[in-house]
């Protein structure tokens, strides 16, 4: 196994790294083939974060946050996530294969609405029938504020269904390897999975 560690917003910590290295080879009764780890902890006041990615051989990926005021209590949180999916899908990851095929990119944006305000003038005599005077928005800007660029892997139904609990995400955008059309998958708040299919490919 490969286990990488980024530290931010803290200083580098070697008995953290001992204690990931020794919490992660448990993943070994789940996982014969060699994987790679890569783990984010972040420390802000309080908050310790703990972001584990672990990518296996298939080219799955299995991820695990938590947060908590201790930093080894996240690790453990963390990592017994990942331990619950890597149980429940065991046989499936084993013999799970990746479809080939080009795939499609496709960008994710995360928008921001920036609102002009102008106040009006306010007759005196209104004055005393007012708290205080209103903004009235005249113009409203969306902008973009962080982009992601993503690819909508070759897959067929089932394998996007895998995926998206593996991956712990409310949804995934996959080209659907039966159709080659891209479709989204997602989990709605019934619990059950919801599918949009597009013509396009």
């Amino acid at each position: 196994m490969q286990i990488d560690v980024t530290f931010r917003r803290m200083e580098p910590s070697d008995a953290l790294k001992s204690y990931l290295t020794d919490k992660m080879s448990r993943m070994k009764k789940f996982i014969a083939n060699p994987w790679h780890a890569h783990v984010v902890l972040t420390s802000e006041r309080y908050r310790n974060k703990a972001d584990v990615t672990l990518t296996l051989t298939n080219g799955l990926l299995v991820k695990g946050v938590d947060t908590s005021e201790d930093m080894y209590f996240s690790i453990d949180q963390a990592i017994t996530r990942i331990e619950k999916q890597l149980k429940k899908y065991k046989e499936k990851i084993h013999t799970h294969k990746p479809l080939t095929g080009p795939g499609v990119k496709f960008k994710s944006h995360v928008l921001e609405q920036d609102y002009n305000e102008e106040v009006e003038d306010i007759p005196e005599s209104a004055e005393a029938e007012l708290d205080e005077a209103q903004s009235i928005p005249v113009d409203i800007q969306t902008k973009i504020v962080r982009t992601n660029e993503y690819h909508a892997e070759p897959m067929d139904l089932e394998s996007a269904v895998m995926k998206l609990e593996l991956l712990d995400q409310k949804f995934l955008v996959f080209t659907n390897s039966d159709t080659g059309a891209i479709n989204v998958i997602y989990i709605r708040e019934d619990g059950k999975y919801g599918l949009i299919e597009t013509d396009q490919k």
